[in-house]
């Protein structure tokens, strides 16, 4: 009997999760390769799997493309707490494919990342190596990127480990 009411619950999680293609004609229309060329700031948080926010940093990035080649240089600034003033850097090599495909490699990126623009929304996942006391450990990220206007976006990220959510960032990006 317990199966019987589960199913019907878990067909109803199934359906009710959110597709890139949901976004479909929603605007202001994500040009990705705009977006992320030139000069830009972030301010993010990291939570933990409770809610806590267990990090803040800001975030410089500077983009520039080759045709449908892109690199992002970002330099990451953590703020207050045991991390105050620690700074790290992470490098982008993009590529935009057809049909609104976005890929990329960083070095602390297992394999590839990749995703899709649809309307005013990027969704792509990776994995990423992240430090971890003396070593570091392999997570994997459920990006959303959300246009607002079109020099502010909204980034919202989960962070699994073995298929259960650890913690979350939320960034917001702006052109300067």
């Amino acid at each position: 009997m317990r199966h019987l009411v589960l199913l019907p619950l878990l067909i109803l999680l199934v359906s009710c999760s959110v597709s890139i293609e949901d976004y479909e004609g929603t605007e202001p229309q994500f040009d990705f390769k705009r977006f992320f060329n030139g000069e830009l700031v972030a301010y993010g948080i990291v939570q933990d799997y409770s809610g806590m926010v267990t990090r803040r940093f800001k975030v410089d990035m500077q983009g520039s493309w080759d045709g449908n080649k892109g690199i992002l240089d970002e330099q990451f600034y953590y703020l207050g707490g045991e991390q105050d003033g620690e700074q790290s850097t992470r490098v982008w090599y993009l590529e935009l494919g057809e049909n609104g495909k976005v890929f990329g490699r960083a070095d602390d990126v297992v394999g590839q990342a990749e995703g899709k623009v649809v309307g005013n929304a990027l969704h792509w996942q990776y994995s990423l190596r992240i430090p971890y006391g003396d070593d570091t450990i392999t997570v994997a990220l459920d990006d959303w990127m959300f246009l607002v206007t079109e020099t502010r976006l909204i980034n919202r990220t989960a962070i699994d480990k073995f298929g259960v959510e650890v913690g979350e960032i939320t960034l917001v990006i702006e052109k300067r």
